[in-house]
């Protein structure tokens, strides 16, 4: 259902604080009037709150803050997360949705917001995109407890920042762009980074020119931008102007040239040189397994760590990392394997090659790249193929063990160490508690 020259509608939908909301339907409370966070108390006062609630948000407090920058004369519930729950809440309101539109039409774009294309829907229902739109929230609502934000928009781009920018400020919690209304009522917005898809580091280059709001990047001469951005510059320039070509069906059919398997977390303490590197074996070895449970080999190796800054706090989205603050490194595999033994030597060694040892660690990240199917695996002179095929039957096994009775149903003695996370992780989901 791509559009082909006419003017289609599309619903962004966001779940209004999702964890906590869950959180407070689930204690028979009303998170429109409830001051409750979603934070592990467990992790200490500096944990993050993954969550909190709009009466929170309406007392000045910010979204992903820590427990202790929570003014102290607020008297609010602290909810554990449980991720496993809200998985299964967002499951049933994706079945919600799918009472009413086709699933070709229906994008999940994370576990609280979908996009929907709209335009075939007016017709079969007789009704206007805002109607569509409170009859989908009602329908969430009504079934959930859960109130729920929508955006629409003309394309894909304006239904999510008709979402982000429009629809806080709306009594109905509904907003509406399209082209001209962006211009009239978004091209000054400010600050850039409340834009979908402009993160800080792109704000900082266009404010190196002069430019802090979208009409800025509009005056901007296109040699310069392609120039500063590359390949991004047409997307930037294209958004500048409230303009995407990209359809669901584009989104759902789109296959990319290459993947990896990327696995990172970031550590409760500060590690020093040696327990770090426990923690990166560790990692691997999931990596490991995983690329074997998909049939797969790497080509490319890359690992990330971030050291501990006195004073900083580390929070979840991404930043710019300098030599300063991190070590970094790659490398291409001389064969492409699955094999734990060699992925590794090679990543080991990039770590005692890179990271300095005296300095110690807060974050880490590797990732396994250039991957191709089972059947490409290529050998070298020096390969033991018997103990290769014994090593990916011992990685079947503990695969097969695992799915069974449970990741922790079998360890190494490596995760026994104090130092080691993997047993704590097995019971998480996105670094959380299930």
């Amino acid at each position: 259902m791509g559009g082909l020259g006419r003017v289609r509608t599309y619903l962004c939908i966001d779940l209004k604080s999702f964890y906590a909301s869950v959180e407070c339907v689930d204690r028979g409370l009303d998170s429109l009037s409830t001051d409750l966070v979603v934070a592990d108390p467990d992790r200490g006062r500096s944990t993050i709150c993954l969550a909190i609630t709009p009466r929170m948000k309406e007392r000045g407090v910010k979204n992903r803050c820590r427990l202790f920058e929570i003014p102290d004369g607020i008297d609010y519930l602290v909810a554990t997360p449980r991720m496993r729950r809200y998985m299964e809440v967002s499951s049933l309101i994706y079945r919600i949705y799918l009472r009413y539109v086709s699933p070709n039409d229906l994008y999940a774009y994370s576990i609280d917001e979908c996009f929907i294309d709209a335009t075939p829907y007016l017709v079969l229902y007789r009704t206007d995109a805002r109607s569509f739109a409170r009859m989908l929230m009602d329908a969430v609502l009504a079934k959930t407890g859960i109130y729920a934000t929508a955006g629409i928009g003309t394309n894909l781009f304006l239904a999510k920042v008709a979402l982000d920018i429009k629809a806080k400020r709306e009594k109905d919690r509904i907003g509406y762009l399209d082209e001209p209304s962006f211009k009239a009522s978004v091209w000054r917005h400010r600050p850039l980074t409340d834009i979908w898809n402009i993160g800080p580091g792109t704000a900082e280059r266009l404010a190196r020119h002069g430019v802090v709001d979208l009409e800025g990047v509009t005056r901007l001469d296109r040699s310069l931008l392609e120039r500063e951005f590359g390949i991004n510059a047409q997307l930037l320039i294209d958004h500048a102007h409230g303009r995407e070509d990209c359809t669901i069906d584009q989104i759902r059919s789109y296959r990319p040239r290459s993947t990896s398997i990327a696995n990172g977390q970031v550590l409760m303490r500060e590690y020093s040189f040696d327990e770090a590197l426990v923690v990166l074996k560790e990692m691997v070895y999931e990596s490991a397994l995983e690329l074997v449970e998909r049939r797969m080999v790497a080509g490319h190796v890359s690992l990330m760590v971030g050291y501990a800054v006195p004073g900083r706090v580390y929070r979840t989205q991404r930043r710019r990392f300098t030599p300063e603050t991190a070590a970094s490194a790659s490398r291409k595999l001389s064969r492409k394997t699955s094999s734990r033994r060699y992925l590794e030597q090679q990543i080991v060694a990039l770590y005692e090659e890179k990271v300095d040892p005296a300095r110690p660690v807060k974050r880490m990240s590797i990732a396994l790249g250039r991957l191709e199917a089972e059947s490409c695996e290529t050998l070298d002179l020096f390969t033991d193929v018997r103990e290769l095929e014994r090593e990916r039957a011992l990685c079947c096994a503990s695969i097969e063990v695992r799915n069974r009775y449970g990741k922790n149903s079998l360890i190494r003695g490596i995760d026994a160490l104090e130092c080691a996370t993997a047993r704590q992780r097995n019971v998480q989901i996105g670094g959380h508690r299930a």
